[in-house]
């Protein structure tokens, strides 16, 4: 594969990047910039999120936190407040981990480098390479999805890439089928790094489709062997899959006359690991036997309802309890709830479906 990789390269590079000038996209408020705040941002959010629900929170986020040092001061309650309904928390952890890491090794400035970027919290081999693509215009390969889907089908590569090293074979072909440097420039002095790089991305979100590919609008279309096969769509090859679970929770939505809810921050590792939500039971009579009998008998069971994860269906019931007493021992909270107002739960990291459930009762 490697002999026809470094084969594909002269023609395969050369077609991506002119497709990319006329067709590609070049109007998302994270291109047409060098700055790798905005860049890493974007790379972070965008990962298994698709574009229009990160337009929203991206634009927030610069909004609050306009550059590195200022997210880097913040909170993580902030961040995750911040983040919050973008699923995927670690994200957001590992994101303001990051910031204050740019801060306190690279004052403030992120490293030109994909090698040094990889150094950073949160920050893997393909988003420090379309970091340093982008911005420093180092010739380095990206492999997110998209860039995979392409690859695979245009090299026709069966082996299954649910194996390291298959995957690592894929790397080093994406390696050689990197353009050549622009004859008499510096590193990063164009932006044919920044044009070819995008240009995967925009190929395999908008023509190179995981089912009912455009081939025949496709501009490498003749170099692609799935194509000249007639079964592009059986690439890339994953055998082993993870399979769906499912798990049922029963939610605590305690509330006072005055409208505050009783809310605790969760453990730092698990479900909805560090955000504040509702109180969490693993079965109906668990809950009922953390709370005082009158308290029970009051309880009003509200519809259940499917929280859909990426690997997990969660199948959540909530039981709303009309509550005037302190509810600091009743457990799981170990001392770390508290009654929180409507006024302040809004800007709170809590996951999906407690802040929907709260949206519908406020």
């Amino acid at each position: 594969m490697h002999t026809h990789a470094a084969a594909l390269a002269p023609a395969f590079a050369p077609a991506l990047i002119a497709w990319q000038r006329s067709h590609g996209r070049s109007t998302l408020p994270w291109q047409n910039t060098r700055d790798p705040y905005r860049v890493w941002l974007s790379e972070i959010m965008l990962q298994q999120t698709q574009v229009v629900t990160v337009l929203g929170y991206y634009a927030r986020f610069l909004e609050r936190f306009p550059a590195v040092s200022a997210l880097a001061a913040a909170s993580e309650d902030e961040v995750l407040g911040l983040w919050s309904g973008l699923g995927y928390y670690s994200r957001a952890r590992n994101l303001h981990r990051c910031a204050q890491d740019v801060v306190a090794r690279f004052g403030g400035r992120f490293p030109a480098s994909a090698q040094e970027l990889q150094t950073l919290p949160g920050i893997g081999r393909s988003t420090a390479a379309a970091i340093a693509a982008f911005c420093f215009g180092e010739r380095v390969a990206i492999l997110d999805g998209n860039v995979k889907r392409v690859l695979t089908r245009v090299l026709a590569y069966e082996a299954d890439l649910s194996r390291s090293a298959n995957e690592k074979t894929l790397w080093d072909a994406a390696q050689q089928m990197l353009p050549a440097p622009a004859a008499g420039e510096a590193s990063g002095a164009d932006d044919t790094m920044a044009r070819y790089t995008q240009g995967q991305m925009d190929l395999g979100a908008t023509v190179c489709l995981p089912r009912q590919p455009q081939c025949l609008i496709c501009p490498v279309q003749r170099l692609c062997r799935g194509s000249a096969a007639g079964n592009p769509e059986r690439y890339p090859v994953r055998e082993r899959r993870l399979r769906r679970s499912a798990q049922s929770l029963w939610l605590l939505l305690a509330r006072r006359d005055d409208g505050a809810v009783w809310l605790h921050k969760r453990p730092a590792k698990g479900i909805w690991a560090g955000l504040h939500s509702l109180p969490v039971f693993d079965s109906e009579e668990a809950l009922q036997a953390a709370l005082p009998p009158q308290a029970w008998a009051a309880a009003v069971m509200q519809p259940a309802f499917v929280h859909v994860l990426t690997h997990k269906d969660l199948h959540l019931h909530p039981v709303r309890v009309a509550a005037r007493a302190d509810l600091q021992g009743l457990p799981p909270l170990d001392g770390s709830g508290r009654w929180v107002s409507a006024q302040e739960w809004p800007g709170l990291g809590l996951p999906a479906p407690v802040r929907r459930l709260l949206e519908d009762e406020h």
